[in-house]
């Protein structure tokens, strides 16, 4: 069977990220570890928002606030003295999931710049929220003291055993995410997107697809906060910020919307540019100040000379997916 370009690009860039522990291990340097990490739980968060803005052409501007669930359900149970990792993520996933089904019973039922504000404002609800409860931290957050807990199977201290299980996680959603939207399911999400009154005209209502999808897409982002929690052993409100929301969206339209490849492709782009802008020392020191409008300059660059975005790049299907 002959693989596309963007599956041989995407199992390519897969394969050299199974290979930063030894070689992170080799030269003497973890911080990589923590780099590499960051960015697959950042391309879960994505890979779930492709799954409705790519696909379905949900443009949510409050994903964030599946991340921002998953992250205090976490943390919130260990403030509390339960660690068990099994119900730490499963109420992250679950919760994240059932948020998702209140914020899109409401939102689907729109469209255009109301669904927008929509999902915008219950994030913001939820942000606040957070910023409202001084026993987790309020507007400071808190340290997480504990990290998941999964006796007798991994232990999340152990900086390899947790980037492998983050690369497992990240393997298996990207292998979801294409088996759903290659489904018959899937061809409903992406018939509605290109031509709704059609998709209604041969028997199919988009909504409880697009509200499946929804869910799905929230319950995955529940996951990716799961671990963003357990990485930054931090809790913050900031984890749900509509700014979060806006990086999970570039990172998704700088791969490229409606590719498997994308969402990792774009949080490796961004998450990359940030810190090689900030800390690489060759960089003149007015650059590293002021690397903010300069990321920016380039961010639009791309989006200019690279409307598909970089999956774009590589040829692909007729439909652009992988």
């Amino acid at each position: 069977m002959r693989l596309a370009p963007r599956t041989l690009a995407l199992v390519a860039v897969l394969a050299l990220l199974a290979a930063v522990p030894p070689v992170a291990a080799a030269f003497g340097q973890p911080f990589y570890l923590d780099l590499f990490r960051r960015i697959m739980i950042f391309a879960i968060a994505a890979t779930s928002l492709n799954l409705i803005l790519g696909y379905g052409g949900m443009v949510s501007f409050g994903h964030a606030a599946y991340l921002g669930v998953g992250a205090y359900a976490v943390g919130v149970l260990a403030h509390h003295g339960i660690t068990n990792g099994f119900v730490q993520w499963a109420l992250a996933i679950g919760g994240s999931a059932l948020v998702a089904l209140v914020i899109g019973a409401v939102s689907i039922r729109t469209s255009g710049i109301y669904f927008i504000m929509i999902t915008l404002a219950f994030t913001q609800m939820l942000y606040y929220l957070g910023v409202s409860i001084e026993e987790y931290g309020g507007d400071d957050g808190m340290r997480v003291k504990t990290l998941s807990q999964f006796p007798g199977l991994l232990d999340l201290a152990d900086p390899a055993a947790f980037y492998y299980l983050v690369l497992a996680l990240l393997v298996a959603v990207l292998w979801v995410s294409g088996r759903l939207v290659r489904s018959r399911f899937g061809m409903v999400i992406r018939a509605a997107k290109s031509n709704e009154a059609r998709t209604r005209a041969i028997g199919f209502s988009p909504y409880p697809y697009r509200l499946v999808a929804f869910v799905v897409a929230g319950a995955i982002c529940g996951l990716a906060g799961a671990l963003l929690v357990n990485h930054t052993a931090y809790l913050t409100p900031e984890f749900m910020n509509w700014t979060r929301s806006g990086e999970l969206m570039f990172m998704v339209i700088l791969g490229g919307t409606a590719t498997a490849a994308g969402p990792l492709f774009g949080a490796a782009a961004l998450l990359l540019l940030e810190d090689l802008l900030q800390g690489w020392s060759l960089l003149p020191q007015w650059v590293r100040d002021y690397w903010q409008l300069y990321l920016g300059v380039i961010l639009v660059l791309v989006v200019l000379f690279a409307r598909r975005g970089l999956a774009g790049l590589l040829p692909g299907g007729p439909n652009g997916d992988d």
